[in-house]
């Protein structure tokens, strides 16, 4: 998406805010202190979170919106181990599941997109990838996420889908990890989101596989117990899962609901 395009999804988040939603919380108001609205997202989610954020804090004066972006797994538990937070967002639901599990949700979680995963290698595609079976040559160095993550949890499933067995040189925390990796050239061939692939534009080539349909990545939003800023909280997960907020999901290669 290119900057103007942001821009101008941007506006028409602000502009849809300002005609469905009231103003900011009574606390907010006419403050000179600045609210901070603590939003821990799966990593696969911070160029369009950015981007809400952005519209979020345009329509309510004194907020700040600042993310936390990393693997899901690794958000819960900093969440379990007390870090602020006001809103999280995973990557998949066995995620979400261990906050709720842990009694820390604030509200009933709500499902709202979804992503698949794709192979990306490098421009070019050096190593001359075709489909999964292409991840298990010897010599080849590919990439994934650890098990614990979805996108790892996921590339379990398709690996077992296509009755394969994976040799990875590494296991990385988070997707953006992986990617990163691929864009680099340490790794031949990382298995990665859909999304991901066209965030990183010419720098990688993705290569699409049947297998993906086993292991479509459902992603639960909710507002966190004990929130300083519940309402706001709650406001931010209406504009995720609202009509604005699936446009610009679906503009990222989400698919919406």
């Amino acid at each position: 998406m290119s900057r103007l395009a942001r821009s101008f999804s941007a506006a028409a988040v602000v502009m849809l805010l300002a005609g469905g939603c009231g103003g900011p919380d009574d606390s907010t108001s006419g403050a000179e202190d600045t609210v901070s609205l603590q939003v821990h997202a799966a990593a696969s989610l911070q160029e369009p979170f950015e981007e809400l954020g952005e519209a979020f804090a345009a329509e309510h004066d004194g907020v700040d919106v600042q993310f936390n972006f990393a693997g899901s797994s690794t958000l819960v538990q900093q969440i379990q181990q007390g870090a602020p937070a006001d809103v999280f967002a995973s990557a998949n639901p066995e995620n979400m599941d261990k906050l709720v599990e842990a009694g820390l949700q604030g509200s009933e979680p709500v499902d709202f997109t979804s992503n698949t995963l794709m192979i990306a290698v490098p421009a070019g595609n050096p190593a001359g990838v075709t489909d999964l079976t292409s991840l298990t040559e010897d010599g080849l160095h590919l990439v994934v996420c650890a098990p614990e993550v979805p996108c790892g949890a996921a590339t379990e499933t398709v690996e077992q889908a296509a009755g394969l067995t994976f040799s990875p040189v590494s296991e990385e925390q988070s997707v953006t990890d992986v990617l990163n990796k691929v864009t680099s050239g340490e790794a031949d061939a990382g298995l990665v989101y859909v999304t991901d692939v066209a965030k990183a534009g010419s720098a990688v080539e993705g290569i699409e596989f049947p297998e993906a349909q086993e292991a479509v990545n459902i992603y639960p939003i909710t507002t966190v117990k004990d929130s300083e800023n519940a309402g706001l909280a709650q406001e931010f997960v209406d504009l995720v899962s609202g009509p604005a907020g699936q446009e610009i999901l679906d503009g990222y290669g989400f698919v919406g609901r």
